[in-house]
């Protein structure tokens, strides 16, 4: 193998460890918020609803987080085997967040094994609910930690390399880099976003079934509010990030909004299809790039011209970009509707055909976070570190990745299936409806 098909190989496997690891690792940050704010209504409403809501949910999420620590392990050892120069280069600066996301996973998995343990423990809800919090803050500083290294690798400081040398080393600089606050905010709000729309496609699933028990219409109303406040957060943020690419990366933002020539009062395209270098069956919004990029209808916007076209970002990803942001901006709606229909009483946000649209809300989520990185990955080529080191320099020699490749798809295979296998039978086996009648047979065996 010769080092071109080393770095195919290398490019392939790290996206699709990234790819099925996104999964989990979305819902691991999410999902503690979700069972956190379920009990705490339960408690607030003094609903019982909503405090199984939150038991099931947790009995589900310790599937995933297994789940989730083979795959984020399996993307820490590749780190080192598929790009040893890289790591040799910023390991030096960034491992210290590496070393802190850990910290915080452990920290997560500490007290969530305390509160599984102690639920039946605790005669007072609102102390057992103090254990979530460390939970929740566990998995969203894991997120925050691991994306400070790849904000870092969009926008390396914190160290001078002369001659080929690392000197002057300042991990907190490097971490504080300027791609951290959009990229973090967006990391993080967006897990929350797509956890509660996977839980909300879940109940829509339920009663599009048959089932008619306030349970699900409680969980299902919870996640279409929570999505409806996390998806609108994503959009401001996707704001920022906009504004964020016009001044550091203005290269990847032109190459996702197919703009050629530098100009003022730049439109933004949407849709539209790429041949032979010009763009066909485009909506053209006037003004509208100018105003993403510098909130000025008339600001001068940098075209893909201005840079040479080794250093471009593959084309493409402006299919990525319209994907996220479509499905986003199709959320946004959906959630909306069905929230202003359940307080103005609409009857069509009950009817079965909605439901389906609200349970291929949870899917349609994923894939958005799935384009979501893939842009942001694939953005960022042709480097690695941008402005310091070219992916094809740090990737593996290694005539073996080949079969690393076979190796890690038919692992993810068998976790995958394995996963959804585990939490259908887990589910199946214990119905929400035949839990409540146990619950409640306990309760009057109690007073009795």
């Amino acid at each position: 193998m010769n080092n071109e098909e080393a770095l195919f190989f290398s490019r392939a496997l790290t996206e699709l460890t990234l790819s099925f690891h996104i999964i989990y690792a979305t819902i691991g940050v999410g999902i503690p918020l979700m069972i956190m704010i379920a009990q705490w209504v339960g408690i607030k409403k003094n609903d019982e609803h909503y405090i199984l809501l939150a038991r099931r949910w947790a009995r589900g999420f310790v599937i995933t987080v297994a789940v989730g620590v083979v795959t984020g392990t399996a993307i820490g050892l590749q780190l080192s085997l598929l790009w040893p120069n890289f790591m040799e280069l910023a390991g030096n600066v960034i491992a210290l967040p590496l070393f802190m996301e850990t910290f915080a996973f452990f920290f997560e998995a500490i007290f969530l094994g305390i509160y599984l343990y102690t639920w039946d423990r605790f005669e007072d809800q609102k102390k057992h609910l103090l254990l979530l919090i460390p939970v929740a803050l566990g998995a969203s500083f894991s997120a925050v930690f691991i994306t400070i290294v790849n904000a870092f690798m969009n926008a390396p400081q914190g160290f001078d390399l002369v001659d080929g040398e690392l000197i002057n080393v300042n991990p907190i600089l490097a971490m504080l880099n300027p791609a951290m606050p959009t990229k973090v905010a967006h990391v993080v709000i967006t897990a929350y976003m797509t956890s509660a729309f996977v839980l909300g496609s879940i109940a829509a699933y339920r009663l599009l079934k048959g089932s008619n028990h306030v349970y699900h219409k409680k969980a299902l109303f919870l996640t279409m509010k929570l999505g409806l406040i996390f998806s609108i957060g994503a959009a401001i943020i996707g704001d920022f990030s906009g504004k964020y690419l016009a001044e550091y990366q203005p290269e990847k933002l032109a190459a996702a909004e197919w703009h050629f020539e530098t100009e003022e009062g730049a439109g933004l395209i949407l849709f539209g299809v790429l041949d032979d270098g010009e763009v066909k069956y485009e909506i053209k919004v006037p003004y509208a790039l100018s105003i993403l990029a510098h909130n000025d209808p008339t600001a001068e916007v940098i075209g893909l011209e201005e840079f040479a076209e080794e250093d471009i970002p593959p084309l493409y990803i402006h299919y990525l970009f319209q994907v996220m942001v479509g499905i986003g901006s199709l959320m946004i709606l959906v959630s909306l509707i069905y929230v202003l229909g359940r307080w103005r009483q609409w009857q069509f946000v009950h009817s079965k055909n909605y439901f389906r649209l609200m349970v291929a809300g949870g899917p349609l989520a994923v894939i958005a976070i799935e384009a979501g990185w893939w842009f942001a990955e694939v953005g960022r080529q042709p480097w690695i570190l941008r402005g310091i080191m070219r992916t094809e320099d740090a990737a593996t020699s290694s005539g073996q990745v080949d079969l690393m490749l076979m190796l890690f798809a038919g692992l993810y295979l068998v976790l995958g299936v394995g996963s959804i296998v585990v939490l259908r039978r887990m589910f199946r086996k214990n119905p929400v409806e035949q839990e409540i009648a146990d619950r409640e047979k306990e309760r009057v065996g109690d007073f009795s």
